[in-house]
């Protein structure tokens, strides 16, 4: 459902990313990991579409996001780590002009609107101005707005920021659950707790290359790092840091 062949952007002679391949499976929670700046952010705005990519291909449900972007829209949602909202709006007026963007009928909006207003608590506020909500308001509605026509591909980078402990185990819940009914998921965090409790299969992505991917086991196995998650992503990006430092090194210019 998501696929990166080959794909580099850069930014002058910054490279964010470094020719990065990988495949993500209908219904597959894929959380992908890494430092700062290592080039998540920029690689979930290649998926959305946002950036066009230096080289390379990248599709979504097998179309290709520059080239067919209406086809790859109508079957993707995207949240990303500070989403934009209409202040002047209240939610459910929110929930409304995202459900007709998709050319939902107004009852299926009524019915998939109400239903996720429920689930995430968000009753008391769907009729005040956005303006006027806390950050941890504004991401639920978020992402209520980009789950309420029921996209195939869901991105999301950095989902629990502004969350509390109870409303971010109802985000962990649904897209669980919204994974398991088929639909693919593809996250980007920080919080290794996050990825290690709910993905199906986890990337790291340090100084714009995909450097190890796998289920956990298979991360500890290729780092050689026993326990949990926060030792094998210590191992796989110290490695690369000592690397980098070597090329540097390198090139550096020898002492008369």
């Amino acid at each position: 459902m998501i696929e990166l062949i080959h794909a580099v952007k850069k930014f002058g002679d910054l490279v964010a990313v470094n020719d990065l391949s990988l495949t993500v499976r209908q219904g597959e929670f894929f959380a992908v990991l890494g430092p700062n700046a290592a080039g998540k952010t920029t690689t979930i705005k290649l998926i959305a579409g946002l950036i066009k990519p230096t080289s390379g291909t990248v599709r979504v449900a097998g179309f290709d996001v520059q080239t067919q972007p209406l086809e790859v829209r109508q079957r993707m949602a995207c949240v990303p780590d500070f989403p934009y909202l209409y202040d002047k709006l209240t939610p459910w007026e929110f929930f409304r002009f995202i459900g007709q963007l998709f050319g939902m009928s107004e009852t299926d909006i009524q019915t998939a609107g109400r239903a996720l207003v429920e689930r995430f608590n968000l009753g008391p506020y769907v009729n005040k101005p956005l303006e006027g909500l806390s950050h941890g308001t504004r991401q639920r509605v978020a992402i209520v707005s980009a789950l309420v026509h029921a996209p195939e591909v869901f991105v999301i980078d950095e989902p629990m920021v502004g969350l509390d402990p109870q409303h971010g185990r109802i985000v962990k819940d649904v897209l669980k659950e919204r994974s398991r009914a088929g639909m693919t998921v593809f996250l980007s965090t920080h919080q290794l707790s996050v990825a290690e409790e709910m993905a199906d299969r986890i990337g790291i992505i340090h100084q714009g290359r995909l450097v190890a991917v796998g289920t956990r086991e298979e991360l500890r196995h290729q780092s050689g790092a026993a326990g949990p998650l926060e030792q094998t992503f210590l191992a796989l990006t110290a490695e690369e840091k000592n690397t980098s430092k070597e090329v540097a090194r390198s090139a550096e210019p020898a002492e008369a």
